[in-house]
């Protein structure tokens, strides 16, 4: 079968009532809500478990939530024996992939998040921009018309033909159409409050930085697979990683690559949603890509795993 990596989402991976089959099932994960809602100031559980998905959809709020439903899942799958050979991420879920991999406590873990939502949700409104994600063109492609086009750049390396780009509203728009005009199969704008993982939110870096500086980080105990900069990476470099990553391009394709290079034969989606799961069948089909989101996503790795 290979190794195993679980793959923690990003914004965007909402569902109504996650992580609340995991919470009354598995005492474990409710210990995950509870610890973190206490860390964080929120209610999560009311958020995740009652909210519908437009009332979480605010990244000062989403972002928290979506860990907390993240590690829920985790909690569950660790209660059953099933622990990762790597763990990696997309965007915010790095914060739960450094959780699961001990690198700071669950309590750290919720103090940084509701930190990062918060800052990247006032540096949107500081300095707004949008994203598109552009379809059907090679990487290099887009990253000659981002060179071309002043105030947007390349946000995240989803899979071969999916990559996102962030920057200046009227930049956006003005990729798109030479994108669409390139031969590209889409070029879709996305429903989010900022141009993440661009230099217009580079305020929230700042901002996040002291948090981030108070945190004593461990060695992983599982190694951690940094899509910042698609290599395996240890403590000494975690806390600049995590402040990078609010400006830097998410590469998740060449992280997945890497995995699959060092022996990965399996990638878990642990969270909400089922996109990173889509993603990895895109980047190699020969892998399997398995999502846990519920109890039964849950049974159906357990089986998985006892072929």
């Amino acid at each position: 079968m290979g190794k195993i990596a679980f793959c923690f989402p990003g914004q965007g991976s909402l569902e109504q009532g996650m992580g609340r089959e995991f919470a009354e099932a598995i005492p474990e994960a409710m210990e995950v809500f509870e610890r973190g809602s206490e860390a964080s100031g929120l209610d999560l559980k009311k958020l995740c478990f009652d909210s519908p998905v437009e009332d979480v959809v605010d990244t000062a709020i989403q972002q928290p939530a979506l860990i907390a439903a993240s590690l829920a899942a985790f909690a569950a799958l660790r209660s059953r024996g099933i622990v990762p050979d790597y763990v990696v991420c997309h965007s915010v879920g790095e914060f739960a992939a450094l959780s699961a991999s001990e690198a700071y406590t669950l309590e750290e873990t919720f103090e940084l998040v509701r930190a990062r939502g918060l800052a990247m949700a006032a540096a949107a409104l500081e300095n707004p921009g949008s994203m598109a994600a552009i379809l059907g063109l090679e990487d290099e492609a887009v990253e000659t018309l981002c060179r071309r086009i002043l105030g947007v750049w390349p946000a995240n390396y989803n899979c071969p033909g999916q990559i996102v780009v962030s920057g200046q509203n009227d930049a956006v728009d003005e990729l798109c159409a030479q994108a669409d005009a390139a031969g590209a199969r889409r070029a879709v704008k996305l429903a989010v409050s900022g141009a993440f993982h661009s230099p217009l939110v580079a305020k929230a870096s700042e901002v996040l930085r002291p948090h981030v500086e108070k945190i004593h980080f461990k060695k992983p105990e599982v190694p951690f697979m940094s899509t910042v900069t698609a290599r395996l990476e240890d403590a000494e470099r975690l806390g600049t990683l995590l402040v990078d990553q609010l400006t830097a391009p998410v590469k998740f394709t060449q992280s997945t690559n890497e995995l699959i290079k060092e022996g990965v034969r399996t990638f878990v989606e642990v969270g909400p949603g089922n996109v990173l799961s889509g993603l990895v069948k895109r980047i190699d089909r020969s892998v399997q890509a398995i999502s846990v989101n519920n109890l039964a996503g849950l049974a159906k790795l357990e089986e998985t795993l006892a072929v």
